[in-house]
């Protein structure tokens, strides 16, 4: 799929310094798809969230045994 893109002028000096040794073309399609990644995960974690509740996690949270920490563990 090929697509023309206008890209601002002031981006060109942004994009130049930070692609390292790939193409402008892969910089974009890399930027695109970690943006797509970030909405499918933010989406993911808001419908995980509806289904969970308070309640369920403090009584996960009541069966921790109140023990020291181990010597490596510690602070």
């Amino acid at each position: 799929m090929n697509f023309a893109l206008r890209i601002p002028d002031y981006y060109k000096e942004e994009i130049e310094s930070l692609k390292g040794n790939v193409s402008i073309n892969q910089f974009i399609v890399n930027a695109l798809a970690e943006k797509i990644a970030t909405l499918k995960t933010i989406d993911y974690l808001e419908e995980r969230a509806k289904r969970g509740s308070r309640e369920h996690a403090l009584s996960i949270l009541d069966k921790i045994v109140d023990n020291e920490p181990l010597e490596e563990d510690k602070l």
